[in-house]
């Protein structure tokens, strides 16, 4: 197993129409904003959950005004979550905040893989065998033997997930 960390993911919700991943891809490139991980999807279940948890665990960033109006208008919005690459969370954070862009910041345990079957499965039974789930998680495969794959963990206590990686 290659690089363990934990690292900064970003959601974001963007309008779920065509030319708002484009827009903000240009504005991070524009800002030299690299990224090394992203997914995307329908943001309803995300809106109904976060407005649901807000006053409890999570750091609100947006205004209860702002939550509610993304409840209503779900349907019509996407998730992003982006990895930026090291060293540069910070300023994507700045450029989003200029932007006005919605978003919130969660840590997550970013790992490179080997490219071979098992690799994955070592991973998520290690975190199975702590008894921590995993919220989410997305990756990425180059299909060549010689290329590291990069996975992006959302565990539910993610001091306890780096803990199993430190060994």
């Amino acid at each position: 197993m290659g690089g363990t960390m934990v690292r900064t993911e970003i959601s974001l919700f963007l309008k779920n129409q065509p030319g708002e991943l484009g827009k903000l891809s240009t504005l991070l490139a524009k800002e030299g904003v690299n990224i090394d991980a992203i997914t995307i999807q329908d943001a309803s279940n995300y809106v109904k959950e976060l407005f649901a948890a807000r006053g409890k665990s999570l750091k609100r960033i947006a205004s209860a005004a702002s939550y509610n109006s993304m409840r209503k208008d779900s349907a019509e919005f996407a998730l992003l979550r982006i990895l930026p690459a090291d060293g540069m969370t910070n300023r994507a954070i700045n450029l989003l905040t200029r932007h006005n862009y919605l978003f919130d910041m969660m840590p997550v345990i970013a790992l490179e893989l080997e490219n071979r079957p098992g690799e994955l499965a070592k991973i998520t039974s290690k975190f199975g065998e702590k008894g921590i789930n995993i919220n989410y998680v997305y990756g990425s495969v180059i299909n060549s033997p010689d290329a590291k794959c990069l996975f992006v963990f959302c565990p539910e206590d993610i001091d306890q997930a780096a803990d199993i990686f430190k060994e």
